[in-house]
């Protein structure tokens, strides 16, 4: 049976292809601890499952959706922008949830790009932002994470050709896989950018509420300008352990928005509204508590993994956002790739090459702390006697 030449152009996901190896192994009575995903290994905080509960009993949320969402959900996320961003939203027209991040940034592809244009995507970053462009006969043009800018695109290094090509720009602070936050002045030149070569800007912000040492991260729509040129792509996902309830919202620009929304009465028939009523609970200030108590959490293990790092002589910084630690490979190694089938082969560890969020990513590997405490030590050390 031939698949579509569309899906031949793009490589099998990563974790689909680590999901298997694990499978194998595991299967084959070996110990396996992964550190690979970034999926949260505490449950979804209580309250926000207890709303759920009474959502789902509740006969209104059991008939079909609209794409535009329960005014509740629309309601929560624009009080939610004011409350954290001082972002003022329209709730009617400029707030629409989407199934997860994963799914809002496939269609945003599907909605502005068409064959021949070009996508620009952060490199390293989620593989998402170039393998959409590709399934929709579009391309991803990658644009270098530079270390002397802060781990930034260089804008101006783009050229005239590409930027009259580009439709569409894919940026996330903090940012996946690198751990870095957006230097001052950065989406500034991203909303000058947009505006002169008519690009939209798409800001995907999964981790502004996993922060520490006291950092707190911006909504790129808080920049002046920010909501003539692009939307922001808010996941609750991370910041409040519901990777599994696909509960996103796209905000910003209203006629992006309403593109998007004008290709998802097409493609689904919205998300279930008992996640919606979920997430209107979760993106309320009662909850801020708990996403504080997994922020120390995550600080603590963040702290514990750097430091055994650095005894094994892998030297990093700690990140102040996300899940991850970004971390060079150790000498010896030809590739990441190599590396991380030699951690997996020989200390039963699974942690991601970073050539997979794209060639600038060589050299390094990432680390998600997504793994309970006395497995993650377990890890580091099994790490460590590899380097002995």
């Amino acid at each position: 049976m031939r698949h579509s030449e569309r899906l031949g152009r793009i490589p099998p996901y990563l974790y689909a292809q680590l999901e298997r190896k694990i499978a194998e192994k595991r299967a084959a009575g070996i110990d396996v601890i992964t550190l690979g995903i970034g999926d949260p290994d505490t449950p979804t905080y209580p309250p926000i499952v207890e709303a759920a509960q009474r959502a789902v009993a509740n006969p209104t949320t059991h008939t079909y959706p609209t794409n535009r969402g329960r005014e509740e959900f629309r309601n929560a996320v624009a009080k939610f922008y004011d409350r954290r961003f001082r972002v003022e939203l329209d709730a009617d027209g400029e707030v629409m949830p989407a199934i997860g991040a994963k799914e809002c940034i496939f269609n945003l592809n599907l909605a502005f790009l068409d064959p021949g244009d070009v996508a620009l995507a952060a490199d390293p970053g989620y593989p998402v932002y170039t393998g959409g462009p590709l399934l929709v006969g579009a391309e991803g043009v990658r644009m270098p994470l530079v270390p002397e800018l802060g781990l930034i695109p260089d804008l101006d290094a783009i050229d005239a050709k590409t930027r009259e090509r580009a439709r569409i720009l894919f940026v996330n602070y903090p940012n996946n896989p690198t751990g870095a936050v957006v230097p001052d002045g950065f989406f500034e030149a991203l909303v000058a950018f947009g505006a002169e070569n008519d690009i939209l800007i798409v800001h995907d912000n999964a981790y502004s509420e996993t922060t520490f040492d006291g950092y707190v991260a911006p909504s790129f729509l808080e920049t002046p300008g920010a909501k003539e040129v692009g939307v922001e792509v808010f996941s609750l996902s991370k910041g409040y352990n519901m990777t599994g309830w696909r509960c996103a919202a796209i905000v910003g620009n209203s006629q992006a928005i309403a593109a998007y929304w004008r290709l998802k009465t097409n493609v689904d028939s919205g998300m279930f509204e008992a996640v919606q009523l979920a997430g209107a609970v979760a993106l309320g200030p009662s909850i801020d508590k708990y996403v504080a108590a997994m922020n120390t959490i995550y600080q603590r293990r963040r702290d514990m993994v750097c430091e055994a790092l650095a005894k094994i002589g892998v030297q990093v910084t700690p990140p102040r956002g996300t899940i991850y630690i970004w971390a060079p490979i150790p000498e010896g190694f030809e590739s990441a790739a190599a590396y991380c089938e030699y951690v997996l082969e020989e200390a039963a560890v699974v942690i991601s090459p970073g050539a997979a969020y794209g060639p600038n990513g060589e050299g390094f590997f990432r680390i998600s702390l997504t793994t309970p405490d006395d497995r993650l030590e377990e890890a580091i050390a099994r790490l460590g006697k590899l380097a002995e």
